[in-house]
C-alpha cells in the first residue's frame, strides 16, 4: 500500500463510524443504506434505514408490496424516484432468482450508478472497485491538488483511475469506507480538520493553502421557484386528496388540491382566478381563508414557495376524479411531500 491508502485506512480503524450496514455481506441491506445515502446524510438516514429495513427485512418483502406503502415508508427522505426505482428493481430481482453478483449485473438494476455498484460489489462480495463519490471527489482533489472539474469528462476519467489506482485491491471494503468517512469527518467541505489530519505532510490542497477552493466544480445548479396555492377542503369530516402522477416531483406521492400560479399571489387574486373559479364555485363556498404563506421548501433545482388556504365548503360540493374524499383522520395513511407533513401539522393547530 502506498502512504496515502494506509494512513486513510490506519485513520479509519481509530475513527471510523459503527453503522447497521457495516460489518455486514447482505447484499440487500448494503443496497438498502445506499440507495438512501444517495441523496441524504448518514445522520438523516440512520433512522430511516433501521424503520425500512424492520418493514421490508429481505428482497421478497419488498418486492411484494404496494408502490404506496414504500413511499409511505420513504416519505421525509425526499427524491422519491429513488424509492420507485428501489422498489422495481427488487421485483426484477426476485423475477431473477436472486441478488445479483456481478459488478455489471448490479450496475444494470434501476437507479444503481456506478458508485453505488461499486460499494455493493466491495462491501458484499469483496471485488475490487473503488467508490467514487462527493467524500471521495474531495479527499483526492485536495490531496493530490487536482484542479480538472470534478463534473467535467477529463475529471470523471481522471478520478475514476485514480480512486481505483488508489484502491487496496486485497481489502477494497475497508478502503472504501475508510476514504468515505475520512471526507465525512476529517477532510469535510467546510473547516477541514487540518491540523490533525494524518496526511497534513503531504496534502498538496494544504501545502499551496487551497484546501478550500478544492474540489472544483465547472457546472452551476441553476435554480428555478415555483409557487403552490394548497386548498385544504374542509368538508364535515372529510378531505381531498390527489395522486401526482405526471412527470415532475413527487410523482406517486399524494397532496391537497393545487393551484400553481408564477408569481406569488393574494387571497383576492386567487379569489378572483379562472383556475379557482373552476375548481371551487363561489355559491359551493362557505369560509376560506389562509393559513400559512410563503412557507418556502427547497429541492435541489427548486425552491417552492408554498401557501396554504383552508376551504369550508357545502355538503354537496364534490371534487371530480382524480380528486378523491377521505376522513380528515384517514390522511395519515397516505404518503405526501415534507411540505404537507408540516401543513397538516398546521391545520391540526386550526
Amino acid at each position: 500500500m502506498n502512504l496515502f491508502t494506509s494512513s486513510i485506512i490506519i485513520w479509519y480503524k481509530e475513527n471510523g463510524r459503527k453503522l447497521p450496514w457495516r460489518g455486514i455481506s447482505d447484499p440487500y441491506r448494503i443496497w438498502i443504506s445506499e440507495i438512501i445515502l444517495q441523496q441524504t446524510r448518514v445522520v438523516q438516514g440512520y433512522d430511516y434505514y433501521l424503520r425500512f429495513i424492520q418493514r421490508f427485512p429481505d428482497v421478497n418483502s419488498l418486492a411484494s408490496a404496494s408502490e404506496d406503502e414504500v413511499l409511505k415508508y420513504w416519505q421525509g427522505l425526499g427524491y422519491y424516484s429513488r424509492a420507485r426505482n428501489l422498489h422495481s428493481a427488487a421485483r426484477s430481482i426476485v423475477e431473477q432468482g436472486g441478488f445479483p453478483t456481478t459488478y455489471a449485473a448490479v450496475r444494470a438494476l434501476k437507479g444503481v450508478g456506478d458508485y453505488t455498484a461499486a460499494a455493493i460489489c466491495s462491501f458484499a462480495y469483496g471485488q475490487p472497485y473503488a467508490v467514487l463519490d462527493g467524500n471521495v471527489f474531495r479527499v483526492l482533489a485536495r490531496y493530490f491538488g487536482i484542479d480538472i472539474p470534478i463534473d467535467s469528462t477529463k475529471g470523471k476519467k481522471l478520478f475514476s483511475a485514480l480512486s481505483q489506482e488508489m484502491l487496496n485491491a486485497t481489502a477494497p471494503a475497508l478502503y472504501n469506507q475508510a476514504i468515505m468517512d475520512f471526507g465525512a469527518l476529517q477532510c469535510t467541505p467546510a473547516s477541514p480538520s487540518c491540523s490533525t489530519c494524518p496526511l497534513i505532510e503531504t496534502c498538496v490542497a494544504y501545502r499551496e493553502n487551497t484546501t478550500s477552493l478544492l474540489p472544483i466544480k465547472a457546472k452551476k445548479i441553476k435554480v428555478t421557484h415555483r409557487y403552490f396555492q394548497y386548498f385544504f377542503v374542509e368538508q364535515g369530516t372529510h378531505t381531498y386528496l390527489i395522486k401526482r402522477d405526471q412527470k415532475d416531483i413527487w410523482k406517486g406521492l399524494y397532496e391537497l388540491p393545487l393551484i400553481e400560479t408564477n408569481a406569488p399571489c393574494s387571497l383576492e387574486e386567487i379569489l378572483a382566478s379562472e383556475a379557482f373559479q373552476t375548481v371551487f364555485p363561489a355559491s359551493q363556498i362557505q369560509t376560506i381563508r389562509r393559513i400559512e404563506k410563503d412557507q418556502k421548501h427547497v429541492l435541489t433545482h427548486r425552491v417552492i414557495h408554498a401557501d396554504l388556504y383552508k376551504v369550508k365548503v357545502k355538503e354537496e360540493f364534490t371534487l371530480p376524479s382524480p380528486f378523491f374524499r377521505v376522513e380528515i383522520m384517514e390522511v395519515e395513511k397516505y404518503a405526501y411531500p415534507r411540505l404537507l407533513d408540516h401543513f397538516f401539522s398546521l391545520l391540526l393547530a386550526n
